[in-house]
Parts: structure tokens; sequence; C-alpha cells
């Protein structure tokens, strides 16, 4: 099978722990002399993900020139990984998507939309703990954008994923272009010392609605009258959804190692044989996809997969609990005023009706559906929102009043920026509008999806205060000299 691979490492990781994978590879027909490893650095404080996507492709073009790489080569890919590629296959040939050699792209949990942990990596302690042989260098300007709700993300969902109103219409994925997979863990570790890392719905590092490729967008415009234009969806750069496999006993680490070949990848997590293959054999079936009629059809046969995984919580493993298995959703959220300058003191509520009545609803909703909000540390305007979609759907709907339409509700409210502008309403601080957000026009056209990323970018109107300007007749100036 002549066939060349590149294996690409995550966030301070090296190429030396995909030796397990790359041993798997050789050992089902990939010869060994093809593979190669991609090294970066990762934790120097000036390195950003652009910066090595822009030395990568000047390796790349160099090796397939001189005759080291073929034309065309597959890639595999680990956690950060994902976004430099990204950023690679978008910057370096910029909608000329068919001009690259790379045809299959397997991210093997990726950090497409971020990591929790990115924040914590910055910290005085992840500087320690990650930069203590780097001279206490963690790599910040690579974890600014690998922060949840990053304006990197933003930028980056925007060149090849979404189209927002104004944007090209650019494909990067598609039959004749590259075929991204996504392969992610929902089992947190067991490690003790991980374990304080973990979250659930995650693989203890990455969200899996964060690794999810497909991606959602909308303007919210608040300076709209007519409700129909008040919510726009934004168009999407995808040809068909990109496959998602979600695996009930893998981990950040062991998404990486088939056949757990690493003793610290073993993890004590109970797995028969059967479950242990599933992921030797994804990699496979994607690497050794043919033909998009076949990509399609993975896309599809990966989704029942994920599914199957979600119906663990009904009968959690040996040592799990049963939110290991729930399916979660991401809101980023970006708020602008009139003139596209951020907001950074705002509130975003969520709630079951519109007079915002303390029912059991209500009560569910903020208690076990909306699990975490983080604010981006380099933009406040910049928020990440994380709800665990299972309790939404089979907890708060339950709770809503017999023939109540199953709505979920946002409203914001923002601070003023002065004694002179207030937002929404001239005379009226902290006034907020309201949309509903999980329920546009009929059931089947819920917006807020499982295993998913929404990008909301919210524009609320300034309304200047009426001493801001005045116009006052002449004869009753002349009179008040």
């Amino acid at each position: 099978m002549a066939k060349q691979v590149l294996i690409i490492h995550g966030w301070s990781d090296t190429s030396k722990s995909f030796l397990p994978l790359a041993g798997f590879l050789s050992k089902h027909g990939y010869e060994p002399k093809l593979l190669r490893f991609g090294d970066y650095i990762s934790k120097d404080d000036d390195v950003r993900i652009e910066d090595v996507a822009k030395r990568m492709g000047e390796v790349i073009d160099a090796m397939i020139k001189s005759g080291e790489l073929d034309k065309s080569f597959d890639m595999v890919v680990h956690s950060t990984g994902g976004l430099v590629v990204r950023a690679w296959l978008t910057s370096w040939y910029r909608g000329a998507a068919d001009l690259c050699p790379l045809k299959r792209l397997v991210m093997l949990g990726p950090a497409n939309y971020g990591s929790k942990l990115a924040a914590a990596g910055k910290s005085f302690l992840g500087r320690i703990v990650k930069g203590y042989d780097n001279w206490f260098q963690s790599g910040q300007a690579m974890l600014n954008d690998l922060e949840l709700a990053s304006g990197y993300q933003w930028e980056l969902a925007r060149r090849d994923i979404l189209i927002a109103p104004g944007g090209n219409s650019a494909r990067y994925y598609g039959e004749n272009l590259v075929w991204p997979f996504v392969i992610a863990g929902t089992h947190p570790y067991a490690n003790l010392l991980r374990q304080i890392v973990n979250e659930d719905g995650s693989d203890g590092t990455v969200r899996v609605c964060a690794a999810n490729l497909n991606a959602r967008g909308v303007t919210i415009d608040f300076r709209e009258n007519n409700p129909e234009k008040l919510f726009t969806e934004w168009g999407s750069r995808l040809e068909c959804e990109v496959p998602l496999a979600v695996l009930p006993t893998r981990t950040h680490s062991s998404i990486i190692d088939p056949d757990r070949q690493d003793g610290d990848n073993k993890e004590n997590i109970v797995e028969s044989p059967e479950e242990q293959a599933v992921l030797g054999n994804l990699i496979l079936e994607a690497l050794g996809c043919v033909d998009f009629k076949e990509y399609q059809a993975i896309q599809g046969k990966w989704q029942q997969l994920t599914e199957q995984t979600a119906t663990l919580r009904n009968a959690p493993p040996e040592g799990a609990r049963a939110e290991y298995y729930h399916q979660y959703l991401q809101i980023n959220s970006h708020v602008v005023d009139d003139y596209g300058i951020h907001v950074n003191d705002y509130f975003l509520e969520f709630f079951s009706n519109i007079s915002k009545r303390h029912d059991d609803a209500n009560a569910y909703l903020h208690a076990n559906v909306i699990e975490d909000v983080k604010k981006n540390s380099i933009s406040e305007a910049l928020r990440n929102l994380y709800f665990d979609r299972t309790d939404l759907y089979e907890g708060y709907y339950a709770l809503l009043p017999n023939k109540t339409d199953p709505t979920l509700f946002m409203s914001i409210s923002a601070a003023s920026p002065g004694k002179n502008i207030n937002y929404f309403e001239r005379e009226k601080t902290g006034a907020e509008q309201w949309i509903p957000m999980h329920l546009q026009g009929t059931e089947t056209s819920r917006w807020l999806k499982r295993n998913t990323t929404h990008f909301v970018e919210i524009i609320i109107p300034r309304r200047p205060g009426s001493d801001v300007f005045r116009l006052t007749n002449f004869t009753k100036l002349v009179k008040n000299i």
C-alpha cells in the first residue's frame, strides 16, 4: 500500500507519542518509510498556530519539489494539530483547495473549537507544570488561539466552515477537495492525577462538541424591527456533514493509540476486545475511503455509532457515570454595537417563558442544563456557554407545562457604556431584548444541535441620550444671552 501519511501532534506534545499509531498503521499495510512525523514548537510564547501553519506550508512545498513527498498524501492529526492543518489549508491555498496535496484528513480528538484547559495552561500553574523545561514558557500565543471562544476560532471557522454575511463562498472540503474525518472520545481521564481536569461530554481535554468540525453560525441583529430579519443563519461551506465518530472508552491520550500499546493509555477503562478494535477500524476506514460516495456513506455510518454511544447513558458500563455519555453543545457568543465595537459587559439569560417565571423548568435549566460559562481572557465580548443537550431534551422539556411548545428563550442586557449612552432604550438603563433560540418555526428546524459549536454574533443598538445633540431656535438663544 504505497500511500504517504503525515502525522501531526498537538500542543506540548512531540512525534514520539505517535510511535504506537505508526506501528498500528505499518501492521495494516502502510510502509513505515512512507509515514512522516511533523514536529513543531508549541510551548514558546511567541509562536502562533498561523506561524506553524506557514512554516509547514514551506516545508511541504519544498519536500514535494524535491520528490520527498508525493503530490497527494493523507494526514492524521491530534488535538491542536487539527487547527494547524486547517490554518495551512485556508491560508496557503486561499480558496484554491483543489491544488492542495492533502486528500484524507483524519482528526483524532481535535480542538477545532478550543479547549477549556487552554486557560489553565496560560496560568501560573500551567507555566510551572508545562513550562518547567522551557524557561517557564507554555506557549501563550498558541493557547490564546486555543482558549474557548477565542477570536481566532471565529476567524478560522469563517474561513473554512461558515459563510458569514458578506463572506465569500470558497470551499475547502468536498468531493474534489479535502475529506475530513473526526474521531473523538467521550470518556474522561481515569488516571488519578488527571481526573482534576475532567469534564462530562469530553475526553478529559477536548469537548466532543468542540472536536466536531461541523459548526453553525447566526447573526442576531436587535436593530431590526422586522422579526423575520432578526435571526439570520449563516451559510455552510460544506458539501456534506463531516463524519463524526464518538467513542465511549477513549480519552484524549488513548485516542491516538488504537491497540493501547503505551502503558499510560491502558487507563484501567473497562473495554471489550471488540470495543478496543473500533478506533483502529475507523482510522483504517477513513484512510481507505476511495470516493466521495463512500465518504458520505461513512458519515451516516459514524453518526449511527455516535448515537449508540449516547444510549450508554441508559445503562452505563462498570465504573462509568451516565453523564459521560450525555450529548452536549456549546455557544460562542460575540456582542458588538451598531458600530462593530465590542460590548464587554453584557448578560445572557436563558429561560422557558418570556415572563421569566421561576417554574420547575427554569430551575432545572439553570441547575442541570447550563453547566459552564466562560469569558474569554483576551476579550470579554467573547464568551462560551456549555449546555447538556441530553438534559435539555429529557429533563427541561419534560418539565414544561402541558401544551407548551418546547422552546428555549434567550435574553440579553448590557451595562451602559456611560451616562450619555444606553443600549436598546434611550432612557432606560439595563434594558433587554429576547428571542426564541431553540424553536425557529417548526420542530424540525430547531437551531441548537447536539455535539455542535454554535457561533452567535449579537448586534445591539446604541441609544444616545437626548442631551447628546440638540437644535436650538435662534431667537430663543439670543433671548437667553
